[in-house]
């Protein structure tokens, strides 16, 4: 996936920052909700949902993630790209990142997950600690070439457990927002 340039890094923000603020149902989504959103896919889809993993492995973390992670620019870490699908359509893009370094000093078998959300195991293991939600316009150029789009709304949040922070960041793509009825 190309890197955007410098110009397209994306300004994550708090709720509290964010201006001008999105309209009421697409702030529900982005913030007001901090449950499982794998869990307001599923109602939303009336259980068609499904997860499709794009990519995972080693990588090189972005300049904003490493940032978050509060580790060396130019970090190793553990990349998991995703689909979260509604009737079988790309609802949401997701990645999920972690630092090296401490995933390979914790027990958490990522490569593992398969068509399993990650959404499913953080929210059922109560030794994940959510920090604040951000939100943002996700650059288009890093998302996959099929869902392509300009000014995406997208969110983030780093769940922890000891050394172990994962940062997962969910973009809204325009299908969800038909299924949703929300005009974004």
């Amino acid at each position: 996936m190309p890197h955007a340039s410098p110009t397209d890094q994306p300004n994550w923000l708090p709720a509290s920052q964010l201006r001008p603020t999105p309209a009421a149902d697409i702030y529900s989504w982005l913030f007001v909700n901090q449950d499982s959103l794998t869990q307001r896919l599923i109602e939303l889809s009336a259980d068609h949902f499904s997860v499709q993993p794009l990519n995972e492995g080693w990588q090189c973390l972005r300049s904003d993630e490493c940032a978050a992670l509060n580790v060396a620019e130019g970090s190793q870490g553990w990349v998991r790209e995703v689909y979260l699908r509604g009737h079988q359509q790309p609802w949401v893009f997701a990645r999920s990142v972690a630092a090296r370094s401490a995933l390979e000093a914790s027990d958490m078998g990522l490569d593992q997950l398969g068509s399993r959300s990650l959404g499913e195991l953080l929210f059922t293991n109560p030794a994940f600690a959510r920090g604040p939600l951000q939100a943002c316009h996700y650059p288009a150029a890093w998302l996959p070439e099929a869902v392509r789009s300009a000014d995406l709304w997208a969110r983030r949040s780093c769940f922890s457990r000891g050394p172990l922070n994962l940062l997962v960041a969910e973009v809204f793509l325009p299908a969800f927002w038909v299924a949703a009825a929300i005009k974004p």
